[in-house]
């Protein structure tokens, strides 16, 4: 599965399940998410094949997308999606048997739609990500209108 998170907000972009991720799958999941959010400053990722692609290197560096490698061994640097991930296998994937790659699609969205939505995050005062950038983005429009 290829997650992306954002690490300010803590909402979860997208979770893409397969039997197999390439360079190519990796740079349409970016464009998607770019064409939804926006271009981010730097991508924190790990050392997988799927991402140190010289394909996915020269698309980041020609769209002045920073990139960010874990060092191998070392989960720690990328704290924020360790504990996605950690929440992920606890309360989705350890409570399914999922027969096929589309089964995985369904229940790891229902998942992510909940974890944006619903889940409390005590580093967002115990609100969801989704209500977190709902009361950030109204009261950023507030100020600017004012």
């Amino acid at each position: 599965m290829m997650t992306m998170l954002d690490e300010y907000t803590r909402r979860c972009l997208t979770i893409r399940p397969a039997r197999r991720l390439t360079s190519h799958h990796v740079l349409e999941t970016i464009t998607q998410m770019i064409a939804l959010y926006g271009p981010p400053d730097y991508i924190r990722s790990d050392n997988g094949s799927e991402f140190i692609a010289q394909k996915v290197q020269q698309w980041l560096k020609k769209n002045r997308i920073k990139t960010i490698y874990i060092d191998p061994g070392r989960p720690w640097q990328n704290g924020y999606i360790e504990s996605f991930h950690s929440r992920l296998r606890d309360e989705c994937l350890d409570r399914e048997i999922l027969l096929n790659v589309r089964e995985a699609q369904v229940v790891v969205e229902d998942f992510r739609q909940q974890y944006n939505w619903h889940r409390p995050h005590s580093k967002l005062s115990y609100k969801s990500p989704e209500v977190f950038i709902l009361e950030n983005f109204n009261q950023n429009l507030s100020h600017n209108v004012a």
